[in-house]
């Protein structure tokens, strides 16, 4: 295990997984460091083949993150603020390896934002998760961009426009989670949700994460005709494609090299 040290995150890296952990209990808010600081951790990862999967949490059982910091929504630390806040999600955008939110309590504000933009949402049974700014007279930028494609548009209005915090079962309910369990077996349940991630190679998680973004960003046919010449160019280039093909007819267990 390998571990970086910062003043508000924990960042390690084990094997073929990394752990990025907010630690600013018990409520894990968000300041300008601690974004500065998550942008590095996660520059970090680009490039890198070994990691596989990203699981990202708060400290503690109380929040995984209550949200950004209100004093860095002063006139003179907005800008800057809003700017190392969404180079976050720029920097997720980029990374090959599977993004998961590994959620226990609180998840409000831009806690929330990050937890719904990782691919995936683990969530402990104690989880309340919603975007409560519009009670400010604010608005979430990235959650407004989306809520609507992950849980549809009137039950994302709904979330939105009334600032309403739902608990797990129903978050998992309407498709904004992956997966609920007992908060007193979250860790040993985290692993085995980990786990199939890290069986399969890393080009072909880049690739089809690559391909069900471009779903959202595009139409089906000019999307389809980008994704045939990504699979030709891209994709079938790659020597884990063919090694998967090949361990295939010859029944037995692929050895990815993640190139």
């Amino acid at each position: 295990m390998t571990q970086k040290k910062f003043e508000n995150i924990i960042f390690e890296t084990k094997e073929d997984k990394a752990f990025l952990t907010i630690n600013r209990p018990p409520m894990n808010i968000l300041n300008i460091s601690a974004m500065e600081e998550i942008n590095g951790a996660l520059s970090s990862l680009a490039g890198n083949k070994e990691v596989k999967a990203l699981v990202i949490s708060g400290s503690g059982e109380k929040a995984f993150s209550a949200g950004v910091d209100v004093v860095d929504h002063t006139e003179d630390k907005v800008e800057k603020m809003l700017q190392v806040f969404h180079d976050i999600f720029r920097n997720l955008h980029k990374l090959d390896q599977v993004t998961i939110a590994a959620s226990k309590g609180l998840t409000l504000g831009g806690g929330c934002e990050i937890a719904i933009f990782c691919d995936l949402i683990f969530a402990a049974d104690n989880l309340k998760i919603g975007q409560p700014e519009i009670k400010l007279s604010v608005f979430p930028p990235v959650a407004l961009l989306m809520l609507p494609r992950l849980v549809g548009l009137k039950k994302a209005s709904e979330l939105l426009l009334t600032g309403k915090i739902i608990e797990a079962q129903e978050a998992e309910q309407i498709g904004l989670i992956n997966k609920v369990v007992p908060l007193a077996s979250f860790d040993s349940e985290l692993e085995s949700f980990i786990q199939p991630f890290t069986k399969l190679s890393l080009v072909g998680l880049k690739y089809s994460k690559k391909g069900i973004n471009l779903g959202l960003e595009t139409n089906f046919l000019d999307g389809l005709e980008r994704l045939e010449k990504i699979y030709l160019e891209e994709l079938m280039t790659s020597e884990d494609a063919h090694e998967g093909l090949k361990a295939f007819t010859e029944k037995r267990k692929p050895l990815w090299k993640n190139k």
